[in-house]
């Protein structure tokens, strides 16, 4: 007889042995500590930052300019460094790196 593996899994049907098992991917877990912005400033969900230097933007003739406000903002898990998704007017729904926003 051969041994066979035995999966574990939560009330949502995810594998419960991996930590974070359930989520969305890319978003952080409920209770997870925010991230700090440009200046040092702690963000959570929810937060309106303002944009600190001017993004080239591929795809747009133009970029996003440096003082646009960013409200409503959701900290995720980045991928190389964008931890922040947001809409911005003009642009749709985007990632930024914290390091280029300030909380307003």
């Amino acid at each position: 007889m051969s041994a066979r593996s035995v999966r574990v899994h939560g009330a949502d049907g995810a594998d419960a042995r991996r930590p974070g098992a359930g989520q969305a991917p890319g978003r952080r877990r409920a209770g997870a500590g925010g991230g700090q912005d440009s200046v040092g400033n702690v963000l959570s969900d929810g937060d309106t930052v303002t944009v600190v230097e001017a993004l080239k933007v591929n795809g747009s003739a133009s970029g996003v300019k440096a003082g646009t406000k960013v409200r409503d903002i959701r900290l995720v898990d980045g991928v190389d460094g964008h931890d922040i998704e947001c809409r911005i007017e003009g642009f749709g729904a985007m990632r930024l790196k914290s390091g280029v926003a300030k909380k307003a």
